[in-house]
């Protein structure tokens, strides 16, 4: 039974060290200078002549920085929106601006922005239990169907995190265009966090599969019959007996009086 679900549990653990992978990738976009973690950012906008801003600013998943994720500021935890320049700045979109944040965000991006930023750790943490427990999926149903439960949770909180990500900076990017200022979105940020979002999927839907998959019995043989050792068994047990009480017959002891039964 076990090498029949081994296939499900390591095909999911392995979609699901993917999909942790490019989350971390997503989560550590400007720690560092190196690829991809320096090309790793959600949107690029031109924001020159912003109060306290870099003239090309990226947001990242921790840092505001400038092209190639250079120039960063202090990581910063659920970062605002408008964190990458001062409070009340001048020629800033005003969409984007408002109360929120210390004077730098409206309450659509504070809020979600933020939202998102919560649910990518809490993505990643349930994805890392459902990646420990993919390797119980090799056990049999029982294991599947706990590392499918864990993995769903993680799919859910993925799906939001995704979404709001996407909702909030391709938003920005049609307000920076309005302004008469250039912006793209990061191909690797939103990569990497489509990427996750599909691995996570693939390996829901194997791990889902392994707990409604049935295995088949050790003790099941073919004995060209009908396959179930007790029946067919059971059956030849009993046309035995069929010819035992065929074979059989009666002899009369006319010495005492009794009837004997003799086999033939």
């Amino acid at each position: 039974m076990a090498l029949i679900h081994a296939p499900f549990g390591i095909g999911a653990a392995l979609m699901l060290a993917t999909s942790i992978l490019f989350l971390f990738f997503v989560i550590l976009g400007g720690v560092t200078n190196n690829t991809p973690l320096n090309k790793t950012y959600f949107l690029q906008a031109d924001t020159t002549g912003i109060t306290g801003a870099h003239d090309i600013t990226q947001w990242t998943y921790l840092y505001s920085c400038g092209p190639n994720n250079e120039q960063c500021g202090k990581a910063h935890p659920a970062m605002p929106f408008g964190k990458v320049w001062d409070a009340n700045a001048a020629n800033a979109p005003p969409e984007l601006i408002g109360k929120y944040g210390g004077n730098t965000t409206s309450f659509y991006y504070y809020y979600m922005w933020r939202f998102g930023w919560v649910f990518y750790l809490l993505a990643l943490f349930f994805e890392v239990l459902a990646f420990f427990s993919s390797f119980l999926a090799c056990c049999g149903r029982l294991g599947s169907g706990i590392g499918s439960l864990v993995t769903i949770v993680a799919f859910v909180f993925l799906t939001i995190a995704v979404s709001l990500m996407t909702a909030t900076f391709v938003r920005a990017r049609n307000v920076f265009h309005n302004a008469g200022r250039d912006a793209v979105l990061g191909g690797y940020g939103f990569g990497f966090s489509w990427g996750a979002f599909a691995a996570l999927l693939i390996a829901m839907i194997l791990l889902c599969a392994g707990a409604t998959r049935k295995g088949t019995s050790k003790n099941t043989v073919d004995d060209g019959t009908n396959g179930t050792p007790a029946a067919s068994g059971g059956r030849r047990w009993g046309r035995r007996n069929r010819r035992n009480r065929a074979g059989s017959f009666s002899k009369v002891n006319y010495e005492d009086g009794r009837l004997d039964n003799v086999n033939a």
